[in-house]
């Protein structure tokens, strides 16, 4: 069951809501955009953007790119933007990487406006938003994961245009193949995974093919000729946009091969974590990535995914009501949750960090399980149950309440929502020991602030800092009195997030703690009075 049109809700609110949306978004980046630490990654992928821009500038010749750890793997369109923008920005370059990465959040959020309006108009559009916003694996890290974002963005625009395709078939727009061409290019131009989006892109074309023979009987092979020739040009554009980001993948012509089979079988010596078990990332279970979903997504989401079974169920009729188009749409929504998921769970990637690597998920599940909860609600409405008023009542009641919680948990988190497990991880100070946590150990930028803020005696030496992170994520961010050390036992101070339970590697006087809700999230501990073994490092729980 579809559900009810915007023109139900008063038409004069529904505007002003989507507009006090944008607007709290917007403000929102503006003022937070500079309070997130560096993240594991950002090191190594802003200097493969500008060992890109090095090889455009050299006409071609440089290299060094191509031979920059396993970099030439990963598309750069991201990392050559953010390099290219550094020289004319008087700020920080992590931050301008923050800012950019959260105009891609908000370009996932348009996205997910613009689909929610094609399969149920704007108040679907809206509360798809919220759903979106309140998912903090996608609000909490629009900021720092600027490898996944941007890919998630473009994962969302190719489905979106690949709807309108599907949609329209021999009618599609001139401005929709020019959108699928950018989106698909765009996403190959991030990762090799954006090779997902053409296979959609096949698999709902021939289906759209079938089920129109089966209800009308037109040809099949000469319409999917026409449709070839009708999505040629977004092939070339998305090659050629794909190659201006990612020109390792079209120098030799079996790179894109090469890349695919990396990723299939990437590994290496890492743990991950997932309801209390520790696992090598790969040899986690077919159910990690369910799992980290089902802990990770706000309480109402998963209200209005579970809600959808029981719809179908009721609603048979009705959905065999839908025209085509819709139906088009939905199965275009459908295809994009389910086929990464079967993907998983069959083919057992290497997965670590949690839903991390198919962040591209989040915006198309905000729009399902925003389509769950306001299909309930118009089954409600539309059912013969003696007290409908009261029921739909209930529904609404309980619907803002779980959103009203997951709220109040990201504004009492922040800047650190992403950490936040749902009630059905259980208590959040035992829970964040069993999943993974502040991966990305964005609360070190506070504790290193603070640590920065104490008065310590003077000496011709700096202190030396040892941190459970890469030394590029905390060195930006100290003073001249402090210098990073990858000697631990030698260290003065010792930083650490407590995820994985590094904090617990080196002993001293914790004399800083980050902390959320009653969470330590990350501490700064004085080592100076050790002596002896006390100074060696001890193998960590996980």
């Amino acid at each position: 069951m579809m559900p009810p049109p915007a023109r139900s809700f008063p038409a004069a609110i529904l505007p002003w809501a989507m507009r006090c949306f944008w607007l709290g978004l917007i403000v929102w980046i503006a003022l937070t955009f500079r309070q997130h630490g560096i993240s594991n990654d950002e090191y190594v992928q802003h200097t493969y953007g500008q060992m890109l821009l090095d090889w455009y500038h050299s006409g071609f010749t440089d290299q060094d790119a191509f031979h920059y750890r396993n970099l030439h793997l990963y598309g750069g369109l991201f990392d050559i933007i953010a390099a290219a923008l550094d020289p004319y920005i008087p700020i920080m370059i992590w931050d301008i990487r923050h800012l950019l990465s959260a105009l891609f959040g908000l370009l996932g959020f348009y996205g997910v406006s613009r689909f929610a309006s094609l399969l149920g108009g704007q108040r679907l559009a809206l509360l798809s938003m919220w759903m979106l916003f309140l998912t903090v694996s996608w609000s909490g890290t629009m900021f720092t994961h600027t490898k996944d974002v941007p890919f998630a963005a473009c994962m969302l625009w190719t489905l979106y245009a690949t709807a309108l395709v599907v949609r329209e078939m021999e009618n599609v727009s001139g401005k929709a193949i020019v959108l699928l061409g950018f989106s698909v290019g765009g996403a190959l131009g991030l990762r090799v995974g954006g090779a997902f989006a053409v296979i959609y892109l096949i698999l709902l074309v021939m289906w759209r093919v079938w089920l129109d023979h089966r209800h009308t009987g037109s040809p099949v092979w000469s319409r999917l000729f026409r449709m070839v020739l009708i999505l040629l040009p977004a092939a070339v554009l998305a090659f050629v946009f794909m190659a201006i980001c990612w020109p390792w993948s079209v120098i030799e012509a079996d790179n894109l091969l090469e890349a695919a089979k990396s990723f299939s079988h990437f590994d290496f010596n890492m743990q991950t974590i997932a309801n209390g078990v520790v696992y090598n990332i790969s040899d986690v279970p077919r159910t990690y990535l369910l799992q980290y979903l089902a802990v990770k997504l706000p309480e109402a989401g998963l209200l209005g995914l579970a809600s959808l079974p029981v719809l179908w169920l009721a609603c048979r009729r009705c959905l065999a009501l839908v025209d085509m188009k819709t139906r088009m749409t939905m199965h275009t929504l459908l295809l994009g949750i389910l086929f990464p998921l079967l993907f998983v769970m069959e083919d057992r990637p290497a997965l670590y960090n949690g839903v991390r690597h198919f962040t591209f998920l989040l915006p198309l599940l905000a729009i399902l399980s925003a389509w769950g909860v306001l299909a309930t609600w118009q089954a409600l409405t539309n059912s013969r149950l003696h007290g409908r008023l009261a029921y739909r009542a209930v529904w609404a009641g309980i619907v803002a309440g779980l959103m009203l919680v997951t709220l109040v948990d990201i504004i009492q988190l922040h800047p650190y929502e992403y950490v936040r497990l749902n009630r059905l991880a259980g208590d959040q100070k035992q829970a964040q020991f069993k999943w993974e946590g502040d991966y990305w150990s964005s609360a070190l930028r506070e504790a290193t602030d603070q640590l920065l803020e104490m008065k310590l005696p003077v000496r011709s030496q700096p202190y030396w800092v040892g941190a459970c992170v890469d030394t590029p994520q905390i060195e930006p961010y100290l003073d001249g009195r402090f210098s990073v050390t990858r000697k631990w036992d030698e260290a003065d101070f010792y930083l650490s997030t407590t995820n994985m339970h590094c904090h617990e590697v080196m002993q001293g006087k914790v004399i800083i703690n980050i902390q959320r809700q009653g969470m330590s999230l990350a501490v700064v501990k004085d080592r100076r009075m050790l002596n002896g073994a006390d100074r060696s490092a001890t193998p960590a729980k996980n």
